[in-house]
Parts: structure tokens; sequence; C-alpha cells
């Protein structure tokens, strides 16, 4: 849902904060077929009831490798929600499914490290917010898309 990211509060802040993350399989197994899925979606599903303020936005497997957006919030350490991601899947694919049980019979079924991303507003518009700081009239302030 790109265009539209929703705008989250903390007790102390209001944020908008949505990542791409992607992370592959350890030897780049091509194991994530479109039967390992809906397996994923669960798995992430259970991780939003525990982590309310992590949020799924989209997600696509792709043979080898993971896609995610995801909303996490500023008090929140991406790369501890990546690991929990990766913990958790790899536990669940190795009891749900054998082949990848015999696949990777110690340890994860993920390779080490990760990309992430964010997305953001657009660049430039806040660029010239910043810049312009104060030095503009409340009307041209408003044109930029801030009040």
């Amino acid at each position: 849902m790109l265009g539209s990211m929703r705008i989250l509060k903390l007790s102390h802040s209001v944020y908008q904060h949505e990542y791409h993350i992607v992370f592959g399989t350890k030897r780049r197994r091509k194991f994530l077929k479109s039967y390992v899925k809906p397996e994923f979606d669960k798995i992430m599903a259970r991780l939003q009831k525990k982590y309310p303020t992590i949020h799924l936005v989209e997600s696509n497997l792709n043979n080898d490798h993971v896609h995610l957006l995801m909303e996490i919030p500023p008090n929140t350490n991406v790369a501890i929600v990546v690991k929990k991601i990766k913990w958790s899947t790899s536990v669940a694919f190795k009891k749900k499914f054998k082949f990848i049980r015999e696949m990777y019979i110690d340890g994860s079924i993920w390779g080490v490290g990760y990309f992430s991303s964010t997305i953001g507003l657009n660049e430039s518009t806040i660029t010239k917010y910043i810049k312009y700081q104060g030095k503009l009239d409340t009307p041209r302030q408003t044109s930029l898309g801030f009040s």
C-alpha cells in the first residue's frame, strides 16, 4: 500500500516508518515455493499478535529470498525484528516441512545478514521544507505539504 503510509503514535512520539527488508536462504537454496508462503503468512500473523507495534504491510517469497514491507516503530531496532522473523520462520519451517528440516539439520535456514531501506515521504519536499523552515510564509509552507 505504497503512498498511503499510516501515521502511528507511541506515548511520546508520532511516526511514519516503513522499511523494505530483504534476506535470503542459507546457501541461496531455492525452497521458498508458493506452498511455503501461507505458512510464512501464519508465522508473521503470530509475530504481529505477539508484538503489536510491528506491522507487515506486504510480503513476497522469491525462491531463495524474502521481501518485506514493514512498519517498525522508532523505539524498535530493525535488526531485532529481522532476527525474530528469521528465528520464528526457521523453527516453524523445519517443523512443518520435512525437506527443509533435512536440508538444514543444524542451524538456521536463513543466510547471515539482511538488507533494509526506509520507505519515506518525498525527499525533495522534505529537503525544501527543512531548508526554508521559518523563512516562508504560512501559505507557501502549506503548499509544500506541511503546516
